[in-house]
């Protein structure tokens, strides 16, 4: 989800709920604590040169019950972010403190915001030589080495 997306999103829910991957909700007493721009520049495993930008969103389990992040809040936080930090329409990373701390893509299902779990990927896989797909094979495309192979009933099993 990118910023600009959230922003629309803020203006039309009554509630900020952020569901974890397991099903589980953050709890509803969470503090919004950076809203940052963060820039990492690497290279991947086939020598290129890259450059990631991610606006980040920090959220902290505060243990202040008396208080719940409105949408309008988060609303005035993230323009205030875009105005003194200059960030632009990037996609959004989420870090949660759980067992670890966890970053997460941000989606919405249409009530809620939803922390996706990240994956990693091999960013040059036409230069590393690992095929992008395995090759599916049919067990009756097999060849069946009668030397080398079980049969049933044959007792090698």
């Amino acid at each position: 989800m990118k910023l600009s997306e959230i922003k629309k999103t803020l203006e039309t829910v009554e509630t900020v709920n952020f569901q974890l991957p397991n099903g589980n909700f953050v709890p509803e007493h969470f503090h919004v604590t950076e809203v940052g721009l963060i820039t990492k520049s690497f290279i991947d495993c086939g020598g290129t040169v890259r450059k990631e930008t991610v606006v980040n969103f920090q959220l902290w389990d505060a243990n202040d019950f008396d208080h719940r992040l409105k949408p309008n809040k988060l609303l005035n936080i993230i323009e205030l972010s875009e105005k003194v930090l200059g960030i632009e329409d990037f996609e959004i990373e989420v870090e949660y403190q759980d067992t670890t701390i966890g970053k997460y893509d941000l989606g919405f299902n249409g009530k809620d915001f939803m922390l996706l779990n990240k994956q990693t990927a091999c960013l040059a896989q036409d230069q590393c030589g690992i095929p992008s797909e395995k090759p599916k094979l049919k067990l009756t495309q097999l060849n069946a080495d009668s030397a080398n192979s079980c049969t049933p009933g044959g007792g090698c099993c």
